[in-house]
């Protein structure tokens, strides 16, 4: 059996990295000629009514199809090496590959009501993955990722009934369409919030962080190229239509700028290794986002896709670390790996280099660009600062993560492995796959994609703004290090950093701050009624009056001669009266 797994895992590997193989032409045909195709496919007719489902092949979807599935190739290979001694593998595998499908689906289906199953797919599959290791945290944190996702869902179908006067749910054709005010503006907001819960924004971020209960792997591809960016993504698709509203530039703005400068913070404190890589998607989530606000879905687009490689290589590396280290995630007692790991060591620190914006990596040519923007558009003073205070926070907590897994020597860290994990193939290969895409993807991309983005002007001292505003960062994220370094004081955390830690109460507010009122009311309500009323009151209610009527038929069966004498004297004297 365990063969059988091993073949399903490499089987899966194989059809990923062949269908990638396959979309490099294409996508490199269709970016360079800058053609699209919509292809039909007939399903039946209706009364001269056909009921097609479309095909778009365009220069944006099939690049992020193009990078979901090297991404997703790389994670079954590294599968091979990190659920070696799981005895589902077949199962894994599976479902690995249904989710990667229900990807691709969304990306290659512009109509509305079709792309419903894709985006129903990954909320259903990634329910499925985060409850992978079946135990209470990963349930609730299982629970927490579908419920959140559910209401993504709901504003789906919402969009659905709104548009469906048209006669058509083609994404492409939405906007030539005119549609009343009042629906125009229900539809962004619907489009608009199932985007924010698929991409976490506030206040449905407490489901990204609670996700990495599942196998490091499945965090791999949540975290860089599916589940998360799918709601930027379908923001990107709509943008043309939700750009009508002036007011979703707006909201956007302020809800991207927040939710960037809260994960900063929240990673700054956070000690769980995968939680602090999830905290950093969700800042850069809010960057994507907050570019779509500025009116650059091609930016957008592009920090999506820089971000995706240098993300999986950052996943697959903690993913070495914590199985090399007994699955010990808390970076308060990982150290020194570079002794054990080197490989590896270099690779995270080309993934944190990258996620800083360091220049000539990938994430520098879409993250500086971004920047650059919000420097040279007429925008808020305020959310102006507070990306740039974000901006210095993720190399704060870059810092920090390297310094306290890769270089503290303080920490009692794993035993160099007889057989070093970096030297299998199923763990090098997609390493040195990742890294060089998160160190040459972003040229690659900047020449096909920044062509069509306006270029800022902006003087040499705002410019200069962007590194001075990292190294602040380093400088902090050194500073925090030292301070936190000792695993005893993990107990004496100090009242500002705890409350920084709970991502400004998003788990309460997604959670117990409004279910835990909720189910109370609902537990009263159950012990009155169905435990009590329905169960027991009624019942006794029943049996005391059951009671009553037997004790009263018992007492006038008794009593009836006592009743009956008075009532024969009265008839015997009336008929003597009457017959005399």
């Amino acid at each position: 059996m365990t063969n059988v797994n091993l073949n399903t895992t490499k089987t899966s590997f194989l059809f990923l990295a062949s269908t990638t193989l396959l979309l490099v032409p294409l996508s490199l045909f269709l970016v360079l000629k800058n053609k699209s195709f919509i292809l039909e496919w007939e399903l039946m007719s209706v009364s001269s009514a056909p009921i097609t489902v479309p095909l778009i092949l365009d220069p944006v979807g099939v690049t992020f199809s193009l990078i979901v599935c090297l991404i997703s190739s790389s994670v079954m290979a590294f599968s091979l090496y990190y659920m070696q001694e799981d005895p589902f593998k077949n199962r894994f595998s599976f479902m690995i590959m249904v989710f990667v499908g229900s990807m691709n689906l969304l990306i290659y289906i512009p109509s509305l009501i079709t792309l419903l199953l894709g985006w129903d797919g990954l909320g259903v599959i990634s329910f499925a993955l985060v409850i992978y290791y079946q135990n209470p945290s990963s349930l609730a944190a299982g629970m927490i990722t579908a419920l959140s996702n559910r209401v993504g869902d709901v504003m789906i179908l919402i969009s659905i009934a709104l548009v469906a006067n048209q006669g058509h749910w083609n994404i492409m054709s939405m906007w030539h369409s005119t549609l009343p005010p009042l629906t125009t503006f229900s539809l962004t907001m619907c489009v608009m919030v199932a985007g924010m819960t698929k991409s976490a924004q506030l206040p449905f971020s407490a489901w990204l962080p609670a996700a990495m209960a599942a196998p490091t792997p499945v965090s791999a591809l949540v975290h860089s190229s599916t589940l998360v960016t799918a709601g930027v993504f379908i923001l990107i698709r709509f943008f043309y239509f939700l750009s009508q509203t002036e007011s979703f530039t707006q909201a956007l703005l302020f809800i991207s700028v927040l939710t960037t400068l809260m994960a900063g913070l929240a990673a700054n404190t956070e000690n769980d290794l995968k939680k602090i890589i999830a905290l950093s998607t969700l800042s850069q989530l809010g960057v994507m986002m907050s570019s779509l606000a500025l009116s650059l879905p091609l930016l957008a687009l592009f920090h999506l896709f820089t971000h995706a490689l240098f993300k999986a290589l950052l996943f697959l590396c903690a993913g070495t670390i914590i199985h090399e280290n007994m699955s010990t995630q808390d970076v308060r007692h990982i150290g020194a790996v570079w002794s054990s790991l080197p490989t590896t060591t270099i690779n995270l620190n080309i993934a944190n280099l990258s996620l800083c914006g360091t220049p000539f990596l990938s994430g520098f040519y879409s993250k500086d660009l971004i920047l650059e923007n919000f420097l040279f558009l007429n925008n808020n003073i305020l959310m102006v600062v507070l990306m740039f205070l974000a901006t210095g926070l993720t190399a704060s907590y870059s810092a920090r993560l390297t310094l306290s897994v890769l270089w503290d020597h303080k920490k009692t860290s794993s035993p160099a492995p007889k057989n070093s994990p970096e030297s299998l193939p199923e763990v090098a290969i997609p390493m040195a796959t990742l890294a060089l895409c998160a160190i040459a993807m972003g040229y690659v991309l900047q020449k096909s994609l920044v062509v069509f983005i306006n270029t800022p002007f902006i003087p040499q001292m705002q410019k200069s703004f962007i590194p001075a505003v990292s190294l602040a960062g380093l400088w902090v994220g050194y500073t925090l290090f030292s301070f936190q370094k000792a695993p005893s004081t993990s107990s004496n955390q100090s009242l500002p950093l705890f409350f920084l830690s709970l991502m400004w109460f998003a788990q309460d507010l997604s959670s117990q701050g409004t279910l835990k009122p909720l189910l109370k009311n609902f537990k009263s309500i159950s012990k009155s009624l169905d435990q009590g009323w329905v169960e027991t009151g009624l019942s006794q209610v029943l049996k005391t009056s059951a009671s009553a009527l037997v004790k009263m038929n018992r007492h006038i069966t008794d009593s009836l001669p006592i009743y009956a004498f008075p009532q024969l004297m009265v008839l015997i004297s009336l008929l003597c009266y009457y017959l005399v």
